[in-house]
């Protein structure tokens, strides 16, 4: 998180948020609620305001901002949160892949030397400020077309996990994004 540090503005930030090892963990509707429950929170409690998402196999893209220029605070907290709600989730039934999930978390967890058990998330976030609308809305493209480039879909609207969907688990007419 120490590279968002020097946020110390209330723009907007294009964010990745990346699953240790490229992990393809948000294949399972389970841990993309995790995701979805926790940004509803930090946006109805913590002042987060989410411009634009998208959650995609390994990784997160947000556009998000804090209007009291603690951002760093509230993506710590959340990928903090997240890390400890997907590790207890992993051992729930009907998770094929736990033993796996574990022995990869735990082995970058050994890796970094940071963490003493598991490492759920990837220390970086790579942000950059949006200070302009050109680079503003290059990012934003970029969200809504990533699962388009991936090949995962041929309309940007019919990835669930994204903003540009219409039928996004957070809305714009909900309050819960910018």
């Amino acid at each position: 998180m120490s590279e968002l540090r020097k946020a110390n503005t209330d723009h907007p930030y294009f964010v990745t948020l990346t699953i240790a090892g490229w992990m393809d963990l948000f294949t399972r509707e389970r841990y993309n609620e995790i995701i979805l429950d926790s940004l509803k929170y930090c946006i109805i409690n913590k002042g987060l305001r989410v411009h634009e998402y998208i959650i995609m196999p390994s990784h997160i893209h947000m556009i998000i901002q804090h209007l009291d220029c603690r951002l760093p605070d509230v993506i710590r907290d959340f990928k903090s949160f997240t890390a400890k709600q997907i590790i207890k989730c992993v051992d729930e039934p009907g998770e094929s892949r736990n033993d796996w999930i574990k022995y990869l978390f735990g082995y970058f967890a050994k890796k970094i030397k940071q963490n003493k058990e598991n490492m759920v998330w990837q220390k970086t976030s790579h942000p950059i400020k949006l200070n302009n609308s050109k680079i503003y809305d290059q990012k934003a493209d970029y969200i809504r077309m990533n699962p388009v480039a991936s090949g995962y879909v041929t309309d940007e609207q019919a990835w669930k996990y994204c903003s540009a969907c219409f039928d996004s688990p957070l809305k714009l007419e909900d309050g819960l994004l910018a």
